[in-house]
């Protein structure tokens, strides 16, 4: 399983470490800093971001006739969205517990942190802080169908790039059925990788 698109999933992990090492080198140069998942800027920094905000009146008169049009159609999306949390969340914590693997922690997928941008008016946070939860959600349980793939079938695709998730690697290949049947039963309790790995952990 050593082979080369292994290799490949182990350099996108590393480029992935390295994109927030340098979004984290953005909090000197933007004068703010994260402690604890809060935000905070500078008394200097607020006051320039006050000057740039559009406000709302401006946001809708500037705005085009259509998007304004559309708008009730992207909030609809949240519907079929807290029903996926929900959903989810529960399938996990009853599921997850018997077949031994290690929950996903939702609280790492949601960043709610753009409402403390004083340069975006009210519109606009809510439309950010909507973003926020929808693809954060959507990558929550991508993880938990994920982790379920790697139980019930950790073998890769054909020749489908996009299908590789966080335990794709763990996979094996496509084909390959004497490794699959020496290995599958490992594979589905391997999760060795992940922090405090063990099946069952809470989620919170």
């Amino acid at each position: 399983m050593n082979d080369r698109l292994n290799t490949l999933l182990d350099q996108i992990h590393l480029l992935e470490k390295e994109l927030l090492q340098e979004s984290r080198k953005k909090e000197e140069a933007f004068c703010y800093k994260v402690h604890e998942k809060k935000v905070q800027f500078t008394a200097a920094a607020k006051a320039k971001h006050r000057q740039l905000r559009v406000s709302f009146h401006r946001y809708l008169l500037h705005s085009r006739f259509l998007v304004i049009l559309t708008t009730p159609a992207i909030w609809m999306c949240l519907i079929p969205i807290v029903f996926t949390d929900v959903i989810g969340s529960l399938y996990q914590a009853i599921c997850f517990p018997i077949y031994g693997i290690p929950k996903v922690r939702r609280r790492d997928y949601l960043a709610f942190d753009r409402h403390h941008l004083s340069y975006l008016n009210l519109a606009e946070k809510l439309s950010c802080e909507y973003c926020a939860y929808v693809n954060g959600i959507l990558g929550y349980f991508t993880e938990i169908a994920a982790r379920t793939e790697q139980h019930w079938c950790p073998i890769k695709h054909a020749g489908c790039v996009k299908c590789a998730h966080s335990r794709y690697k763990k996979f094996v290949d496509f084909g390959d059925a004497g490794q699959y049947r020496r290995h599958v039963e490992e594979i589905r309790r391997d999760y060795k990788d992940l922090a405090g790995g063990k099946a069952g952990a809470k989620a919170n």
